[in-house]
């Protein structure tokens, strides 16, 4: 399943969904969400993508890690890690792309950092988290117990999509949909 709809539509309620493989615009970076790091690499990445030739809007997406056996919630934020991302068509030509890049070079923004990349995530839990970013370990909670329910575990990097503009702040129009790929739970 890749279509754009069901890339970008999740229950308010925990399900198993399977995705392909995906291309877009990424950078990786480490540091607080928000930070000066981050905001540096939003920025960059939003350029690159107006210097399309159609610019092609997709809602912003992270992929997180700590290197650090702890949960991420005891790890200090400037020592989180992060993949963000901006999908594009499946279609378009990597040539499009480093012409963007090129293009956008004199933004003075760090857009040599932008690469185009292309992942897959396979099976996946994931649910619509409705609120602040702050709150969604209640949301995570409830991917967790899922995933125990249904025989599942981790397998590859935590993945939030940003619905709203992450500048908003009022929690009632914050939706960010909540991924996580998965495996069958070793015995």
């Amino acid at each position: 399943m890749n279509d754009l709809d069901a890339w970008y539509r999740a229950a308010d309620k925990p399900e198993l969904v399977t995705f392909g493989p995906v291309h877009g615009l990424g950078v990786t970076g480490q540091g607080e969400p928000g930070g000066e790091e981050y905001g540096i690499c939003v920025s960059a990445l939003y350029a690159v993508a107006a210097a399309l030739p159609s610019p092609h809007p997709s809602p912003l997406e992270g992929r997180w890690w700590v290197e650090d056996p702890r949960s991420y919630l005891e790890v200090p934020r400037d020592q989180w890690r992060w993949h963000l991302f901006l999908r594009l068509p499946d279609d378009l030509d990597p040539a499009v792309a480093d012409r963007a890049r090129e293009d956008a070079r004199p933004s003075g923004l760090a857009v040599d950092r932008v690469q185009l990349v292309t992942f897959t995530e396979g099976r996946c839990v994931q649910l619509t988290h409705h609120g602040h970013y702050a709150d969604e370990p209640v949301s995570l909670a409830l991917l967790d117990e899922y995933m125990t329910e249904q025989g599942l575990e981790r397998a590859g990097l935590h993945h939030e999509i940003y619905l709203s503009d992450v500048r908003e702040s009022d929690p009632a129009k914050m939706h960010t949909i909540l991924r996580q790929p998965v495996r069958p739970a070793r015995s």
